[in-house]
């Protein structure tokens, strides 16, 4: 079964102190779709905000997975047609945090600032590495994503739907997608952003992930980079507050005091 959310969301509110009317761009995690962002959104009523499907995931989940540079592509024509705007605020978490980078270096030009949480830019090793192999193999089966809603501590409300997702997403398109993100990849066209780049993973996040943040900041030395006190992986759902909290900080040019130095 495939569910489907609305991709855009106009700003409801007026917008009262915002820097400007561009669009926010939220691009999900592998295991979801763009209803993961259901949190933020109020808290973004001030502006155009644009949650695109991935290929393969959501409303798109007969589409092949495109290669990550192809997802960055995709999304950046996506927003064009959906708001007509070329420049854009950009955030994603895991693999949104991943395709967000690999966008911001193959279109520097359109990317206003990113934001990345929880980005896998490292080769996966050891438990990592067959945790991702056996995730293939369980793909159809319901109580494996029952035991995941449980371990990334998503809320209640919200699991019936993670099951449901999960098991209407092609097992080839994750085999794609994952074959992309545990060889590693570090997007070195990064250097030539010279916008602002905040880097945040999970105080508790896999340590591959918290290493990750200064893999990309190697090759991008503006970015900022934190750690989230006490959050795990999927923490948009976890602490809403704090991260739309980052969220508006980040928007308005300042780093959300509450996160750690990593």
């Amino acid at each position: 079964m495939t569910t489907t959310f609305p991709e855009i969301h106009p700003a409801s509110t007026a917008p009262s102190d915002a820097r400007d009317n561009l669009p926010v761009v939220l691009l999900h995690g592998g295991n979801v779709a763009s209803w993961m962002w259901q949190d933020q959104l109020p808290a973004l009523a001030q502006r155009t905000v644009v949650t695109p499907d991935l290929p393969g995931y959501g409303s798109r989940t007969a589409e092949t997975w495109p290669g990550i540079g192809g997802a960055a592509d995709d999304v950046v024509a996506r927003v064009a047609e959906l708001t007509g705007h070329r420049r854009f605020h950009l955030a994603g978490l895991s693999l949104g945090g991943v395709v967000a980078l690999h966008l911001t270096a193959r279109h520097p030009g359109v990317v206003v600032s990113v934001l990345a949480s929880g980005a896998p830019l490292l080769p996966y090793r050891g438990l990592m590495w067959l945790v991702s192999r056996m995730q293939v193999a369980l793909w159809d089966a319901e109580w494996f994503w029952r035991t995941q809603a449980v371990a990334y501590r998503l809320p209640h409300e919200t699991r019936e739907l993670y099951v449901r997702h999960g098991l209407s997403v092609r097992r080839e398109t994750v085999r794609r997608q994952l074959a992309d993100v545990d060889l590693g990849t570090v997007p070195q066209g990064l250097g030539a952003y010279d916008g602002p780049v905040l880097l945040v993973a999970g105080e508790r996040d896999a340590a591959v992930i918290r290493r990750s943040l200064q893999s990309a900041a190697s090759v991008a030395p503006q970015a900022t980079t934190r750690l989230a006190p006490g959050m795990h992986h999927a923490w948009n759902t976890e602490d809403p507050e704090l991260f739309d909290a980052m969220l508006l900080a980040w928007l308005d040019g300042r780093v959300e005091p509450r996160l750690l130095p990593a």
